[in-house]
């Protein structure tokens, strides 16, 4: 009787939240759901079906990623950019969330949290371009060293891997901060005192209690980074130039510039394969965590 009465609350509550819900779901489908049946379908065709070309349905595209290794190859590369990214980020990252949760509070606290989000207040191409600035022959980085050091240097990261992770890192850190502040933010400060008075050294507080606690903010962190900066275009192709060439420009180039729109949906498709692979791969990690 307990279970009839519970399935019966239950469903009155799922009754009472449809209303609620139905416009976030409508607004998926629409967003979300359509476009991609609608890049599903454009991939298995030889042309697009609104060119006004003949068109038939392929598995051509998906062969020529299997039939050429340069698409193999620019996946690895961009993976192996995704890993270095993200490794970066929370190197960069978990320091900073760990001085915003645990250090830093009152007015201080949010001046350095406002500094943190302010790459969200502009937009990607600004800060790309600001960065070329930065990092180009004669630029400002150029510019204040040869004003303070004795001798005369010329420092040009422009078009190089280096300036790529830069400008990735410096995009997608925030997603670090804030989702390892949130974590450190839940540890209660009386356990990392309690650990300190029984003896526990800083890195064995680091090591034992903090970076166990705050793993579901680490792992979501870079869950966040890895997944789009496989994609990423707009970074590579600015500030990598020739040595910018990953998969993502590639799938960029097919849309934009080849306009074989069925082949880089095929792309596009298979580095989302790529991409649930890994995630299910990680998935008892992100189950633990």
């Amino acid at each position: 009787m307990a279970g009839g009465s519970s399935n019966i609350s239950r469903k009155g509550a799922a009754a009472k939240a449809a209303p609620l819900l139905l416009p976030a779901y409508l607004w998926l489908t629409l967003a979300i759901f359509l476009p991609l049946s609608a890049m599903i379908f454009f991939s298995f065709a030889s042309n697009m079906p609104l060119s006004g070309k003949p068109w038939s349905l392929t598995l051509g595209h998906y062969g020529a990623f299997i039939s050429s290794d340069i698409y193999a190859r620019l996946l690895l590369t961009s993976l192996r950019l995704a890993f270095d990214v993200t490794f970066w980020c929370l190197v960069l990252g978990f320091p900073a969330a760990y001085v915003l949760a645990k250090v830093l509070k009152g007015r201080s606290r949010e001046v350095v949290f406002l500094l943190v989000i302010l790459p969200f207040w502009s937009n990607g191409l600004v800060r790309v371009f600001s960065w070329a600035m930065v990092l180009r022959s004669g630029g400002i980085l150029d510019s204040i060293l040869n004003a303070i050091l004795p001798f005369k240097i010329n420092i040009d990261l422009m078009y190089s891997y280096p300036a790529v992770i830069i400008g990735l890192v410096h995009s997608y850190v925030p997603y670090i901060v804030l989702t390892c502040y949130l974590s450190l933010q839940a540890i209660d400060d009386s356990i990392i005192e309690a650990a300190r008075s029984l003896g526990a050294s800083r890195f064995t507080v680091l090591r034992r209690l903090i970076l166990p606690l705050s793993l579901p903010g680490i792992v979501a962190g870079a869950v966040l980074v890895f997944v789009p900066v496989i994609g990423s275009f707009m970074e590579p192709r600015i500030l990598g130039g020739r040595t910018g060439t990953f998969y993502g420009t590639v799938i960029e180039d097919q849309f934009v510039a080849v306009y074989n729109w069925p082949l880089g949906a095929a792309l596009s498709f298979i580095l989302l394969a790529v991409v649930l692979l890994i995630l299910a791969l990680a998935s008892p990690i992100l189950r633990r965590s």
